[in-house]
């Protein structure tokens, strides 16, 4: 940012570049307003980055943030985006060991090959039955919900008409969804699988009162009216650099390595302290959009913090020379791993890991669920890594809540690490260690992000993936009409500690910017 701009008064103050940031700021400028964000890192992209995680490479790995479900069309439309997401043709395949010997559910490939699986697991024809009238209801819950994200805030009674479904409503609004996959389902492994969807980043158990879990479950199957999580073509990075390249031509100034300290704000005027390696300055907006969460924006704005929200999950990523073997033969590790590969996650044993959290000790079976990236988009690795026979996967844990770390992050980061490997292992045919890449100074391509580690490089409170707990996507008493309001007239919310935030979707980006130009 030119020494000169910090005497402009903007129309429009963005703190933070994430990908909300940038969607706020792109929408904000294409109206014509003058827009600046402020971004404390040297980067744009927040957690949406595609970064080169290991010493000399060439894999550009999508460190953070990995797959694309709630990014609506009409985002990619309105502000033309050169940005794509491919589908996975394989949703899912969970091993498990039967009657002594390995089998697994593979869902995808179609329809025959779905059923088939099924049959082969359960021994009938019930549990594809039931698995088909369960997610046939959450596909049209999904068709009716998902539009209303980008629409002002429907109150709770109009989201439920709109739905217009009362077992849909109870199933997944009123009652733990712990008993709806119970009284649905038989299987415990297929229980589990449908019970992970209410556990990315959320530390709760299938039967808890809050229903914290039912709101995660919501977000994960309603994105883009079908609840498909499809892969950023070329990594998540060109999401954000797409989004970038629409601002800045769009005439918004994007200035990294300014960090926001202070919002002063009367309701009608507002200015913003910032800091840089080279000073300190203020900068003067008649409105102020803050993509960072909650807890921040209170400790911006000099208001009470908000209690932060407990991250429970555990990132890792790894570059392999080969895709391992697995002790299934009936299935192709090419296919396995290009969906979500589920591990250690049948439903009792996801309840017995979360006792076990919650109590305070570390997973003994810890559940993760992996993916293979490079095999929907080898773009993301340099031409002799495809050539090669390269692959990436990129591993999810769950029910590992910040609290586990708090005594030594490092030392219970590689205990978590190799307790969670090992669990892979059970269902490998041979172990992953002896398939990992090397950097080049030898050491493994592998690396591991606490919930501390996040709070620490992304500034997310506890480490949540979500900037605060998942809220229901209606009205309620203070969410304001696009849920993004916040008591300062002028200063809105474009994070995904927005009432719809959460996930890559640029929506509370959306809806701060529409709240903006309403307002004007």
């Amino acid at each position: 940012m030119p020494a000169h701009e910090g005497s402009r008064t903007y129309d429009a103050v963005i703190v933070g570049g994430g990908h909300n940031g940038l969607v706020a700021a792109a929408y904000l400028a294409r109206a014509g307003r003058s827009v600046l964000v402020l971004e404390r890192l040297g980067h744009t992209g927040g957690a949406a980055v595609s970064t080169r995680p290991f010493t000399g490479v060439d894999a550009r790995l999508s460190r953070y943030s990995y797959l694309v479900s709630l990014l609506p069309r009409k985002i990619v439309r309105d502000l033309g985006l050169t940005f794509r997401v491919r589908g996975r043709t394989i949703s899912s395949y969970t091993p498990v060991e039967r009657a002594g010997r390995p089998t697994g559910l593979l869902v995808g490939g179609g329809e025959r090959r779905t059923r088939e699986a099924f049959a082969r697991l359960t021994g009938g024809k019930d549990e594809y039955a039931a698995w088909q009238r369960f997610y046939g209801m959450t596909g049209r819950v999904a068709q009716r919900v998902f539009p209303t994200l980008t629409e002002p805030l429907p109150t709770r009674d109009e989201l439920r008409g709109r739905i217009d479904d009362e077992d849909a409503w109870r199933a997944l609004f009123e009652e733990p969804i712990g008993v709806t996959i119970e009284r649905e389902f038989d299987d415990d492994l297929v229980r589990g699988v449908v019970l992970t969807d209410a556990l990315i980043g959320t530390f709760a158990d299938a039967h808890d009162p809050g229903l914290p879990q039912n709101r995660c479950f919501l977000y994960h199957v309603i994105g883009g009216g079908t609840g498909a999580w499809d892969v950023p073509v070329g990594g998540m990075g060109a999401l954000t650099g797409a989004l970038a390249a629409a601002a800045r031509t769009a005439g918004a100034i994007l200035a990294t390595g300014y960090e926001a300290v202070r919002i002063d704000t009367d309701g009608r005027r507002a200015e913003v302290a910032y800091r840089t390696a080279d000073g300190e300055g203020v900068v003067a907006a008649r409105h102020v959009l803050v993509g960072a969460s909650p807890h921040e924006l209170a400790a911006l704005t000099g208001d009470p913090r908000p209690e932060p929200a407990e991250g429970a999950q555990l990132k890792v990523n790894m570059l392999l020379k080969r895709l391992p073997a697995l002790r299934d033969t009936a299935v192709d590790p090419r296919e396995a791993f290009a969906g979500t590969f589920h591990v250690a996650e049948g439903y009792e044993q996801l309840a017995a890991v979360h006792a076990e959290a919650a109590a305070g000790r570390l997973p003994a079976a810890p559940p993760s669920e992996i993916y293979c990236h490079s095999l929907t988009d080898p773009s993301i690795l340099g031409p002799d890594l495809v050539a090669r026979g390269y692959q990436t996967l990129t591993l999810f844990g769950l029910h590992t809540p910040a609290r586990l770390f708090t005594g030594d992050n490092d030392t219970v980061r590689r205990e978590l690490l190799k307790s969670t490997l090992a669990q892979l292992d059970a269902h490998l045919a041979e172990p992953l260690v002896d398939c990992l890449a090397t950097d080049a100074d030898g050491r493994p391509c592998i690396e591991a992000k606490t919930p501390l580690d996040l709070e620490r490089e992304l500034r997310l409170p506890g480490g949540n993936i979500f900037h605060r707990a998942l809220a229901w996507p209606y009205a309620q008493e203070d969410t304001g009409r696009w849920g993004v309001e916040t008591r300062h007239a002028n200063v809105v919310l474009c994070g995904a500690g927005a009432v719809r935030g959460g996930g890559v979707s640029g929506v509370p980006g959306h809806n701060a910017a529409m709240a903006v130009l309403e307002r004007d």
